[in-house]
C-alpha cells in the first residue's frame, strides 16, 4: 500500500522516467542501475593509462593545399627537432654532471680515501649513495671505487656496500628530470611513479641483499669463484666512448672536467699533485677567474635551464606526434605483451631491452631520464617501464667491468671482481623482486593484488601523493638522497654501538607502521578497532594536510609582490 504526501508549496518537482520490461524483475532492474562501471569507462578515469592521447587537429581531408603542406613538413620537422631537443636534454645531463663535479667532487673523492671509515658497510653504502648524486654519475662513482680496488688502495669486501650505494646516487637525476612535469596534476603523478620506481627497487634491493652480504658474503663467495675459474686477460682498449662520441664535440666547447682528479684524490694524493678539476684548454669557461665552486654553481643554473626547457619542449612536441593513429600504434608496439600465458616474457624482453640500450648510451641515468618524459604524458605505461629500469641497471654494470679490463695483473681479477659483484647484485635484486610477480600477473591475473610488484606499488603510492602534495616531491629528493644518508653517515662515524642503537628501533618502528598500514587496507578485521585507521593520533602524525597549509602560507607573502609566484602558489599548492 502506497501513501502520497502533499507536495508543500514552492518546491520543484522533478519527473523521472523509468522503462520497465514486465519480462525484467524488480531486483534485474535494480542491479542494472546499480551495474559498476565498465573496464573501458575505468580506463578512461585511470590516471595511470591514458586511455586516448586526443587528436584535436584538422583532419587531413579538411586541410587546404596550404595547410597540407605545412602538415607534410611537420610530420618531417617535428622528429627532427625532437631529435635535437633530446640531443640537448643529453647534453645537459653532461654538464648537470660536470657542476655536481665541480661542486663535489673533491668531497668526493676525499670521502672515498678514507678507508677506515669504509670497513663499516652501512657507511659504506651511504658514501656510495653520497658520492654518486655528488658527481651525478653511478658510472663515475663505480669506476672510482674499482680503480682504488685495483690500485691497492681499497679491499673488494668494503667496496661491495659502496657499490649497492651508487646503485641508489644513479636514480637520483630521472627524479629530478619528473620535477619538470609538475605543471599538470596527472602527468606528475605519471612522471614521478616513473622515476621511483627505479629508487624503490634499488631501496628494496639493498635493504635485503646488504645484510645477506655481510652475514654470509655471498658476492664476495660468489664472483670470487668465477675470477678463480678463468684465465683473465688484461684489455688496455676496453674503455668505449659511444654515446659521447656524438655529446663531447658540442659539450666540450662549454666545459672539460678531468675525472682523473677526483680519482687521485681518491687515493690519497696530496692536492699539489691532483691539479685542477678543469681541464687546460680553449673552451666557453676556461680561464674564468671564478674558483671550481662558482664556476659549478654557473654550470648547474645553466644546465638545470637548459634542461628544463628541453624537457618543456619534449613534452609538448610527444604531445604533438603522438595523436589520433600514431599515439595508438606508438602505445601498442611500446607496451606489447606476448600472447597467452607467455605474457610474462614481454617484461624479460624489456629488460634485454633496457640492458642493450643502457650498453649503447653508457649511462643508466641518460636512458632512465628519457623514460620518464613518455612515462608522463601516458605513451609508456609504469608495468613497462619498470622492466626497462631493471635492464638498465644492468647495462650500467658495463661500465664498471670496462673499467676493470684496464687494469693488470692480479689488479684485475680484484677489480674486475668488484665489477662483477655490481652485475650480480643487480641479477641478484631482479630474481628477488621481478619474476614472481611477473609470472602471477600472466597465469593468474585473478591472484596478481596478492603478489604485486612491490617497486611498482611504492611508486604509485609516491606518484598519488605528489599528485596531491607538488611539494612533498622536493621532501623526498631531499630526504632520500641528501638527508637520510648524510644523517646514517653521520652516525656511522660515531660506531657501530651507536648507529644500531638509533637505526633499529626506528627501523623497527617503521616495519610496524608498514605491517600495520598493509592489514588497514587489506585484514582491518583483524586488528583492534583503534587500529584500523590513524585517525585517533594527531593530524601532522598521519596526514601531510596540515604542512601543506603551512606551505601556502609561507608563500604567501612572496605571492603578494610576485606575479609569477603568486601563480606558481595557486597552482602548485591550492587545496582541492
Amino acid at each position: 500500500m502506497y501513501r502520497t504526501d502533499p507536495v508543500p508549496a514552492g518546491a520543484v518537482t522533478v519527473a523521472v522516467a523509468v522503462t520497465i520490461n514486465p519480462s525484467e524483475s524488480q531486483a534485474d532492474l535494480v542491479r542494472s542501475m546499480e551495474a559498476p562501471p565498465t573496464k573501458a569507462r575505468q580506463e578512461e578515469h585511470d590516471p595511470w593509462h591514458v586511455a586516448k592521447l586526443k587528436d584535436e587537429g584538422t583532419k587531413w581531408r579538411d586541410l587546404d593545399t596550404k595547410g597540407k603542406i605545412l602538415r607534410a613538413l611537420g610530420y618531417v620537422l617535428k622528429p627532427l627537432l625532437l631529435l635535437g631537443l633530446i640531443y640537448l636534454f643529453i647534453c645537459s645531463l653532461d654538464f648537470l654532471s660536470s657542476a655536481f663535479r665541480l661542486l663535489g667532487g673533491r668531497a668526493a673523492g676525499e670521502t672515498l680515501s678514507n678507508s677506515e671509515l669504509l670497513r663499516n658497510p652501512v657507511a659504506g653504502l651511504m658514501i656510495g649513495v653520497l658520492a654518486t648524486v655528488l658527481v651525478q654519475s653511478s658510472s663515475t662513482s663505480t669506476s672510482i671505487v674499482v680503480t682504488m680496488v685495483g690500485a691497492g688502495i681499497l679491499q673488494v669486501k668494503p667496496a661491495i656496500p659502496i657499490i649497492m650505494g651508487a646503485n641508489i646516487g644513479t636514480s637520483v637525476t630521472n627524479t629530478i628530470v619528473s620535477l619538470a612535469h609538475s605543471g599538470d596534476r596527472d602527468e606528475f603523478r605519471r612522471a614521478f611513479a616513473g622515476a621511483t620506481v627505479h629508487d624503490m627497487f634499488n631501496w628494496l634491493c639493498v635493504i635485503v641483499l646488504l645484510p645477506l652480504e655481510v652475514i654470509s658474503s655471498y658476492l664476495f663467495q660468489l664472483t670470487a669463484a668465477i675470477i678463480n675459474s678463468y684465465n683473465i686477460q688484461t684489455n688496455e682498449d676496453a674503455k668505449q666512448e659511444i654515446l659521447k662520441v656524438i655529446t663531447k664535440p658540442f659539450t666540450d666547447l662549454v666545459i672539460k672536467i678531468d675525472k682523473k682528479v677526483i680519482t687521485k684524490i681518491a687515493q690519497g694524493l696530496p692536492a699539489n699533485e691532483t691539479g685542477s678539476l678543469l681541464k687546460e684548454g680553449d673552451y666557453l669557461f676556461a680561464n674564468t677567474g671564478l674558483s671550481e665552486s662558482q664556476l659549478g654553481v654557473v654550470i648547474l643554473i645553466l644546465s638545470l635551464i637548459i634542461l628544463c626547457v628541453c624537457l618543456v619542449l619534449i613534452v609538448k612536441l610527444l604531445h604533438s606526434i603522438l595523436r589520433g593513429r600514431v599515439a595508438y600504434w606508438t602505445k601498442k608496439v611500446i607496451n606489447a605483451e606476448f600472447p597467452g600465458r607467455a605474457a610474462f616474457l614481454s617484461g624479460y624482453l624489456a629488460i634485454a631491452a633496457g640492458a642493450g640500450m643502457t650498453f649503447i648510451v653508457q649511462s643508466s641515468s641518460i636512458f632512465t631520464s628519457a623514460l620518464t618524459p613518455l612515462v608522463a604524458v601516458g605513451v609508456l605505461h609504469i608495468e613497462r617501464c619498470y622492466p626497462l629500469t631493471l635492464g638498465a641497471n644492468i647495462g650500467t654494470t658495463a661500465t664498471a667491468i670496462l673499467a676493470s679490463l684496464t687494469q693488470d695483473g692480479q689488479d684485475l681479477k680484484n677489480s674486475l671482481q668488484l665489477a662483477l659483484c655490481h652485475f650480480f647484485f643487480n641479477i641478484t635484486g631482479i630474481l628477488l623482486w621481478y619474476p614472481i610477480p611477473s609470472l602471477v600477473e600472466s597465469c593468474k591475473p585473478s591472484m596478481s593484488k596478492w603478489f604485486p610488484h612491490p617497486p611498482i606499488v611504492l611508486a604509485k603510492w609516491l606518484g598519488n601523493k605528489t599528485a596531491k602534495y607538488r611539494w612533498f616531491a622536493m621532501v623526498y629528493l631531499f630526504l632520500m638522497f641528501f638527508i637520510l644518508p648524510a644523517l646514517v653517515f653521520g652516525l656511522s662515524f660515531a660506531g657501530w654501538e651507536v648507529l644500531v642503537g638509533v637505526g633499529v628501533p626506528i627501523l623497527a618502528l617503521f616495519v610496524i607502521i608498514c605491517v600495520i598500514n598493509v592489514m588497514q587496507a587489506q585484514f582491518p578485521r583483524f586488528l583492534p578497532v583503534k587500529l584500523r585507521t590513524w585517525n585517533f593520533l594527531p593530524a601532522p602524525f598521519h596526514s601531510l594536510k596540515p604542512y601543506d597549509i603551512v606551505c601556502v602560507k609561507v608563500l604567501e607573502p612572496c605571492g603578494k609582490f610576485c606575479k609569477c609566484c603568486r601563480q606558481v602558489t595557486c597552482h602548485f599548492y591550492h587545496l582541492r
